[in-house]
C-alpha cells in the first residue's frame, strides 16, 4: 500500500504546482513547498498516514524534506538536516 502511495501524490502534485500551499518556518528556517520541492528533482521516497494526514519523505541527493500533507492546497514542509 505504501507503494502505491507516490504514484498517488505526485498525481496530486500536479495539480498543487498550480495552487498556493501553506508553508511554515522550521527551526532551521529552511522551508519549501511540494512543488518546489519536485519541481527542484526532490523525490517522494516514502509516505505514512497520520490521522487525516500524510507525512510525506521526500529527498534529492543528501537533502531531505518532511512534508506534513493535509490537502493539495494545505501542505507544509520543512528541511529535516
Amino acid at each position: 500500500m505504501v507503494r502505491l502511495l507516490p504514484t498517488l501524490f505526485l498525481a496530486m502534485l500536479a495539480t498543487a504546482a498550480q495552487a498556493q500551499q501553506d508553508v511554515s518556518t522550521t527551526t532551521s528556517g529552511s522551508t519549501a513547498t511540494m512543488a518546489d520541492l519536485v519541481a527542484k528533482g526532490y523525490e517522494i521516497k516514502a509516505s505514512v498516514p497520520n490521522g487525516s494526514k500524510f507525512i510525506v519523505f521526500m529527498q534529492k541527493d543528501k537533502s531531505a524534506y518532511a512534508c506534513e500533507f493535509v490537502s493539495v492546497t494545505n501542505a507544509r514542509c520543512g528541511s529535516i538536516n
